[in-house]
């Protein structure tokens, strides 16, 4: 790639690193939503992390942050935010017919109880917690035609399409919640300093804004995964004897 290629390459990357410009009140609403406070019970859950740990796969923290990366570049961080994406369109189009298939496919393609668990169960409350305190009437439609639980991703693009929130700064904060909740996991479990939690999430940065940005411009026929490694990792914690985490 030339020169000028490259400086193309990096100013499109920086101006969806700055992405459009939020209110106040919505910057607002994104932060309490992806806090590790919102009721959504994410620290209980490690994605697999604690039976990795336990079998000594991961000892340290450049280990957890490979662990993180491929979860993020190849498995269901890049997925999820492609979920999130079609969901917000889908809102935003008034298309409730595609809603409906985007939030069947979400829960369909949980690779294991654990893990489905982990993601209809936070998207379910995150769903409930949002219509309680910032009401919308797409919010109200959603949970009367479908009334079962809610995948995720598939919740936050729906709660973000509903508030009007731009589509580019709402996949950055989700992506980055998912890396913070698997490294305050790491930490934890491993165990690892918190100076050594925070050099892991500020290296990973740029990959959060890289899949991102990839995701942004992915359908749902780009769903995949390549992460097998995570999968029976959380088919084993079901049956880890001790264990911290729901998954």
């Amino acid at each position: 790639m030339g020169k000028r290629g490259m400086d193309i390459e990096t100013a499109g990357r920086e101006r969806f690193a700055s992405g459009p410009a939020l209110a106040p009140a919505d910057l607002a609403k994104l932060q309490t939503w992806f806090s590790p406070a919102f009721p959504v019970g994410a620290f209980s859950y490690s994605h697999g992390l604690e039976w990795v740990i336990e079998a000594g796969q991961i000892t340290n923290a450049r280990h957890l942050e490979q662990w993180v990366e491929g979860l993020l570049r190849h498995g269901s961080g890049r997925s999820d935010l492609i979920l999130l994406g079609a969901m917000w369109r889908a809102v935003r189009c008034g298309d409730w017919s595609a809603a409906g298939e985007i939030t069947a496919l979400a829960a369909a393609l949980q690779p294991t109880r654990e893990r489905r668990l982990e993601s209809l169960g936070q998207g379910t409350a995150f769903v409930s917690a949002v219509a309680a305190v910032w009401p919308h009437p797409a919010l109200v439609r959603f949970q009367r035609t479908f009334p079962g639980e809610t995948a995720l991703p598939v919740a936050v693009g729906l709660a973000a399409a509903a508030h009007g929130l731009p589509l580019e700064p709402v996949l950055v904060a989700s992506l980055q919640a998912f890396t913070a909740n698997l490294v305050s996991a790491g930490v934890r479990l491993v165990p690892l300093g918190q100076t050594d939690g925070l050099r892991v999430l500020a290296a990973l940065e740029p990959v959060v804004l890289e899949v991102s940005q990839e995701a942004r411009g992915c359908g749902l026929d780009d769903l995949g995964s390549a992460c097998a490694l995570a999968d029976i990792a959380s088919m084993c914690h079901e049956t880890q004897y001790t264990r911290l985490f729901r998954s």
